[in-house]
């Protein structure tokens, strides 16, 4: 990712441009083969170094690079740029760019719900409590409380590979994108501005709008960023969780952590959950380039203001690159996440008979039983139970309700015993998470079908 927002290579893009408009050019018997050639043999002698230099004399970044070109092409340098204006260049770059930043963020984002997949299947049918309000509410299981991010993930894949293939350029239409430098450059050729344009955008393997201003709609950086953002915030609450999960009164999943890892300089026995916290933290950066974007895209008066120029240039790489490394981290971390069945167990044993009363008191009601009463009976019985296990003692209440005498003139106290088994008790959630599972494995094919 660092080297798709790297200097050379926005360079190098800059002169695929300039070459594939040469190209188109020629065509039209504007720009002779020689020359084309001779931009070609140079397209990758990028001299970031010279292009500096001048730009201290003439204050143009785009006009530098053209002279740097300039100087290494003695015969095609007078047509480089030719008819053109800086963001019929640019503009277009960056689509490639943000493209090709896209395609390694998709790419990443499917490894990462194939990999979280695999734990969702594995562990589907494993029993854990389910905590709302961050207090321990009914049962779930650990691969469907995993399915809730991957269907997340899914749909973001979804929506990346969507603004991915619809990632269009300026095209060649000139200064306030009317193309009629290139209409007057094309006159008496037999090619229209339109043709051109459409010759030098299937070189660069990317569409045109079909209208624009000196610049493509800003609502393209807004769509892009808004993609990012949404993963990003996926990402974030997965970490979230996860740092939830591993503190010690919880302790039933950790992140990956050496043998020889230091968790605190002055705790010895840290484990600090710091790569889900990398991932929390750089999410606020993806987050905060949404608001540049959308500035970008509601502010630009008429047919364009430069006010955009300088900020996008520094959130639009910043927002792919953290996310990019918040992908690799949470690939890492899914790969070598850690399950405690021990908690799991302890947890089920203090919190897991609470949840299963309810169905306790399903079955009383298909038998006949007061349905207010049998609420009050169990109620009062879970108070005391939770009371106990608050205060560090055994939970009772699986015992008390066994012997309850209002309980018991419905069913037997081995009724009572596999009913309050709260293992049981999750519904269709393994059924749902493989169906998550599936849609999942389903991305990388329509990823590969991409253009």
């Amino acid at each position: 990712m660092k080297a798709i927002f790297s200097e050379a290579h926005k360079r190098r893009l800059l002169r695929r441009v300039w070459i594939a408009l040469a190209r188109a050019e020629s065509k039209a018997g504007l720009v002779t083969e020689e020359q084309v050639r001779e931009l070609e043999a140079h397209k990758d002698d990028i001299d970031i170094e010279r292009a500096s230099e001048i730009e201290k004399e003439i204050h143009h970044d785009l006009m530098a690079e053209i002279r740097t070109y300039a100087e290494q092409c003695p015969k095609a340098g007078g047509i480089i740029h030719l008819g053109a204006t800086s963001m019929d260049a640019l503009d277009n770059a960056d689509a490639v760019r943000f493209k090709e930043a896209m395609a390694v963020i998709a790419d990443r984002t499917v490894t990462l719900a194939e990999t979280l997949a695999d734990l969702v299947i594995r562990y589907k049918d494993q029993p854990t409590m389910a905590f709302t309000h961050i207090q321990p509410a009914e049962i779930t299981t650990i691969g469907y409380r995993l399915a809730q991010t991957l269907q997340d993930i899914n749909e973001d894949a979804d929506e990346i590979i969507r603004v991915m293939e619809g990632i269009r350029g300026k095209g060649m239409k000139g200064a306030v994108g009317t193309a009629a430098s290139y209409k007057v450059l094309l006159e008496g050729t037999g090619m229209s501005a339109m043709e051109l344009e459409r010759s030098v955008m299937d070189e660069l393997g990317i569409k045109a709008y079909d209208a624009a201003t000196q610049v493509y709609s800003r609502k393209q950086d807004l769509r892009i960023i808004a993609a990012l953002s949404s993963l990003a915030s996926t990402l974030h609450k997965f970490s979230l969780d996860l740092r939830i999960l591993q503190s010690p009164p919880i302790g039933e999943v950790s992140e990956p952590f050496g043998k020889k890892q230091v968790g605190s300089s002055a705790m010895p026995f840290k484990r600090n959950p710091i790569n889900n916290e990398k991932i929390d933290s750089l999410a606020r950066i993806v987050e905060s380039a949404y608001q540049s974007a959308w500035n970008n895209s509601s502010l630009m008066i008429l047919e364009r203001t430069l006010d955009d120029s300088a900020n996008r240039r520094i959130f639009i790489p910043e927002a792919f690159i953290a996310l990019d490394e918040m992908l690799i981290t949470a690939t890492r971390i899914v790969k070598g996440m850690n399950f405690h069945e021990t908690a799991t167990r302890r947890l089920m044993a203090d919190y897991g008979i609470f949840a299963a009363t309810e169905r306790l008191l399903m079955e009383l009601g298909k038998k006949g039983a007061d349905r207010q009463e049998m609420h009050e009976t169990i109620r009062e019985e879970s108070l005391k139970a939770w009371q106990e296990v608050q205060e560090g003692r055994p939970n009772t209440l699986k015992e008390n309700l066994m012997t309850d005498s209002r309980i018991l003139s419905f069913m037997s106290a081995d009724e009572v015993a596999a009913l309050l088994d709260a293992s049981a008790y999750t519904g269709d959630a393994s059924e749902r998470a493989a169906i998550v599972a599936s849609q999942a494995m389903a991305l990388r094919p329509r990823l590969k079908n991409v253009k």
